[in-house]
């Protein structure tokens, strides 16, 4: 995983502010390309982010943003809109250049410290500098290569690289592009906090991108051959039902079983609900016939039950398994789960909190 850093967001604040002073002359009431917002708001939005993710890392949170915002003076043009970057991007740098690498705060795309809001940062300034100048009829140059290359593998570790252009798999990340052979990004996102394995990436799927799933699609992942299987479609719409009922809490959902390799899903892992009121949570998985055999779903059940039992709220994990599926009952048993009970619906298994 690339660790990212203040030169990294000056790389990007440079670049912005260049792109930027080339249509310095143009009317920036026009909207933005694919946004709801005028050229003016989308800059006022980088800058906004800009200060935003500074105020985070200098005022942790662990619930929500710092609560306030900023807005340009009335007045405001185009080269004082560039002003305001420059101020603002070099703030954030200097935030994440004194910043200690151990510092977490709350975004809404998991807790990050220094190095996820400096790579955040970055794809606010390169992608947005990509609306403004592409809907003002001058269209940046490509983003640096190694700079696009650094912010995918630091917060879009789930998805391949597109050929060999870091820029067009940026774009094509970030619902802006096509790319041949891959679907189309209707609800993308990064992952600026991430349950990571030896092999494997676990990639919370939050509501909207679960409820596709459950409808067909991708659920804004690439899937291995054979994916997604029936049991992810399904997990997806457990999902999408707890949000629309009220019932859905962040992180006790299914997730994404991401091979590092190849950034393929592979399958997928998660939880029924929340813990009840007692502490137990339900677990289930499964995963492409392609990708049996391999200890994926071994090495996922271990890093997610190391996940759930740090938690305050849950107390104990269990499973059901049907008669006769031996390998999911071997699964189990690797993860560290023992049988509790037995029917003729099938064998419940347990792991409990240990201390």
């Amino acid at each position: 995983m690339t660790i990212m850093g203040a030169s990294d967001i000056d790389e990007a604040v440079a670049y912005t502010t260049r792109a930027l002073e080339g249509v310095a002359d143009r009317d920036w009431d026009a909207p933005a390309a694919g946004l709801e917002w005028s050229c003016h708001d989308t800059a006022v939005h980088i800058a906004s982010c800009f200060l935003g993710y500074a105020a985070q890392l200098t005022g942790p949170t662990d619930d929500s943003y710092v609560p306030f915002d900023i807005t340009a003076a009335p007045g405001t043009g185009p080269a004082g809109l560039i002003h305001v970057l420059k101020a603002t991007g070099g703030l954030l740098s200097s935030a994440v250049r004194t910043t200690p690498g151990d510092v977490r705060a709350w975004h809404p795309y998991g807790m990050a410290g220094p190095d996820g809001f400096a790579a955040m940062g970055v794809v606010e300034a390169l992608l947005h500098t990509y609306d403004v100048t592409g809907a003002l009829g001058v269209p940046a140059p490509p983003a640096p290569a190694g700079l696009c290359a650094r912010v995918l593998d630091s917060i879009f570790p789930h998805l391949p690289v597109v050929g060999d252009d870091p820029w067009h798999t940026l774009l094509w990340a970030t619902g802006r592009a096509d790319a041949d052979g891959l679907p189309r990004q209707t609800a993308w996102r990064w992952y600026a906090e991430l349950l990571r394995t030896e092999r494997l990436l676990l990639c919370e799927v939050l509501p909207d991108a679960a409820a596709d799933l459950h409808a067909g699609g991708s659920g804004n992942v690439v899937w291995a051959p054979g994916g997604p299987p029936e049991g992810t479609r399904v997990a997806g719409g457990i999902v999408a039902r707890a949000h629309e009922d009220g019932g859905y809490r962040r992180g006790w959902g299914t997730y994404a079983i991401v091979r590092a390799a190849d950034r393929r899903a592979v399958g997928a892992i998660g939880f029924h609900a929340a813990p009840d009121a007692d502490g137990h949570a339900e677990v289930g998985y499964d995963l492409v016939e392609g990708a049996r055999g391999h200890g994926y779903a071994t090495e996922a059940l271990r890093a997610l039950a190391d996940w759930a039992l740090t938690r305050p709220e849950a107390s104990a994990l269990r499973a059901t398994t049907e008669p006769g599926n031996t390998a999911s009952e071997a699964v189990l048993a690797r993860a560290g789960f023992t049988r509790v009970r037995a029917d003729g619906a099938g064998t419940v298994h347990e792991l409990r909190r240990t201390g």
